[in-house]
């Protein structure tokens, strides 16, 4: 039975959002178990506790840890998935044993993985979440929340919302937590910036700043926009603003030269805003392990030919992402300069 009426949560990933949101939740109250990769995390969380810093100040919570799923014990009513976006089918699969049979089951990935998730635990069972809030592991166990934000839940289905309300309440013990019904929308919305950010980093190995410097950068940038507000509307998603405040549509708006050059000066000041961030796939390339392009780049042309469309801008970045991770491409800026982009 579970204490007072609060879900027992299994919490798969303890990297810098599985680990904040578990301990979060454990403060609050919650049944939590924590599945670690690390043998040093889990040993961490049962002793002394992880170590959490930043917006909302420095302690250490106790969590109790696992280092594989098969190690829980009992069942869950709500299990968020936060590992990579290519280990989070093999999770989910491990998961279903211990899992109610009203049980839900959170994507908390970069890009989007519903569909992934949806064919491994049913679609009544996934949920779809975007992270609005950063947060870093400085060393294992050690995690610092970088930025304030909320979390947006919804299901794949319309009109089941009020199936949400515990696990909403659950996760406003982390952060502000939003309920939507059109969650596709708001998770593609992240999904543009990112499929930006990650493959154009990836590929010539420069800084934000660096690389919103150089106009044939932002040439791509915009064409991976483009490419993807194309595939929207075929998928008839209306894209909300990222963050509230990038508005696609007005980015887009406009054939003539005025409005070229106001959406290069629109991703030149995201470039010195944001000068020191770097590509996620560039962090996974030079640590040499897998990169999500699958679920950024990957996703979008796998979408738009699923729609009678073509996205050679997506599709040639994830296939030059894809030679770099398997030592065929180096990473460097002449990559920028490939013919597929020659004729942007």
């Amino acid at each position: 039975m579970e204490s007072q009426n609060k879900p027992r949560i299994a919490v798969v990933g303890a990297g810098a959002i599985g680990g904040i949101t578990a301990a979060d939740l454990a403060k609050a109250g919650y049944d939590v178990h924590l599945v670690c990769k690390h043998e040093e995390i889990a040993q961490k969380a049962n002793g002394t506790g992880l170590k959490i810093s930043g917006v909302k100040g420095e302690e250490e919570i106790r969590v109790s840890s696992v280092c594989e799923i098969e190690q829980l014990e009992g069942m869950f009513s709500l299990c968020l998935i936060a590992t990579k976006a290519y280990d989070m089918p093999e999770a989910a699969g491990k998961m279903l044993p211990h899992l109610t049979e009203d049980a839900l089951v959170v994507s908390m990935q970069n890009g989007i993985c519903t569909d992934a998730l949806s064919a491994v635990v049913g679609e009544e069972k996934t949920v779809g979440c975007v992270i609005g809030w950063g947060a870093t592991m400085h060393v294992p166990g050690v995690l610092e929340m970088t930025s304030e934000g909320e979390f947006i839940i919804g299901k794949l289905q319309k009109g089941h919302t009020a199936e949400l309300a515990v696990l909403k309440q659950a996760l406003t013990a982390v952060v502000p937590t939003v309920v939507t019904d059109d969650i596709l929308s708001e998770l593609y919305s992240k999904l543009i910036v990112n499929a930006c950010i990650t493959s154009l980093g990836a590929i010539c190995g420069l800084h934000l700043g660096e690389m919103m410097k150089r106009k044939q950068a932002r040439k791509i940038f915009l064409a991976i926009i483009a490419e993807a507000m194309q595939t929207a509307d075929a998928m008839q998603l209306h894209v909300p603003p990222f963050g509230g405040k990038l508005d696609y549509y007005k980015l887009m708006r406009g054939q003539s030269a005025l409005d070229n050059l106001r959406r290069h000066m629109m991703i030149r000041i995201v470039g010195i805003k944001y000068k020191r961030l770097k590509s996620s796939s560039l962090q996974s390339l030079e640590r040499g392990r897998p990169t999500e392009i699958d679920y950024f780049n990957g996703y979008l042309a796998d979408k738009a030919e699923q729609n009678g469309l073509k996205a050679p801008v997506n599709r040639r970045l994830w296939e030059m992402v894809k030679e770099i991770e398997q030592k065929k491409r180096k990473i460097e800026e002449k990559n920028l300069y490939d013919p597929v982009f020659q004729t942007l």
